[in-house]
């Protein structure tokens, strides 16, 4: 799982910088005469964020001291990789398209980006300290 979270989170991490860069110069034009800039910002960050939120869990459930929180640890990147693809997916096609009733979908990645960090502070509250 450690390497199923490295995975994911240097995918997001790559993602993230390649959508950034995609929409300052390829889309710079379109999102700004569309007005939905913003939402491809949000995307974007939100992607990172998670993508480096999956590598530090990664190294967290590695540690030796995480032996009775790795399934708390394991479950959260879970809800961080599923909140992205929902989250910034959303956004990022909404951005794209205007179809706007995938701002409904949105908060459902939001939800479960709060579950993950709640399943990281429940970990934390399991992992032994040294």
């Amino acid at each position: 799982m450690v390497r199923f979270l490295l995975l994911s989170g240097s995918l997001l991490g790559g993602v993230g910088v390649a959508a950034g860069a995609f929409g300052a110069h390829t889309l710079k034009s379109i999102l700004d005469a569309t007005g939905r800039a913003d939402n491809w910002e949000t995307a974007v960050r939100y992607c990172l964020y998670h993508g480096l939120a999956l590598l530090i869990l990664a190294v967290a459930a590695a540690l030796p001291q995480a032996s009775q929180a790795r399934g708390l640890l394991h479950a959260a990147g879970w809800c961080f990789l599923l909140g992205t693809l929902i989250f910034s997916g959303c956004l990022a096609t909404l951005a794209l398209t205007g179809v706007k009733i995938l701002g409904a979908v949105v908060p459902i990645g939001g939800v479960l980006f709060l579950i993950g960090w709640a399943l990281v502070a429940a970990g934390a509250l399991r992992m032994q300290d040294r």
